[in-house]
């Protein structure tokens, strides 16, 4: 389940960073906290239109970190709030999940499915 301020978050505009780890070493890629949905199991969905190097990452390694925040969601010490998300992540091009985003970014070519292991508030 998902914490109410990380919903918070993802409801405001700001960037994502999502890291993954390949055989040539980190990569990291960016989206937007409105592209984010959750799927009814709770994972986190994201669309994929180019992310070329992430998905082979994530076919060599699929642990994932995400990071994003929002200034305009009050945090533990005021203004802005941001949260790490440690978990394991898929590249999906069918089935309900990919249809799901495919209906609002019709740039997609793929879904990032996350299974979340951990989502902690960092500020």
């Amino acid at each position: 389940m998902l914490p109410e301020k990380l919903k918070e978050i993802m409801n405001q505009d700001g960037v994502v960073a999502i890291a993954t780890l390949g055989e040539g070493g980190p990569h990291m890629v960016n989206t937007w906290n409105s592209y984010l949905r959750v799927s009814g199991d709770g994972r986190l969905l994201i669309p994929a239109g180019y992310m070329h190097k992430t998905e082979a990452n994530v076919a060599f390694n699929n642990h994932v970190l995400i990071t994003l925040g929002s200034s305009k969601v009050t945090g533990n010490h005021g203004p802005g709030a941001g949260f790490l998300i440690k978990g394991t992540a898929a590249f999906i091009t069918e089935g309900p999940e990919f249809d799901l985003l495919k209906s609002k970014f019709s740039w997609l070519r793929a879904t990032l499915a996350v299974t979340i292991d951990s989502a902690t508030q960092t500020w």
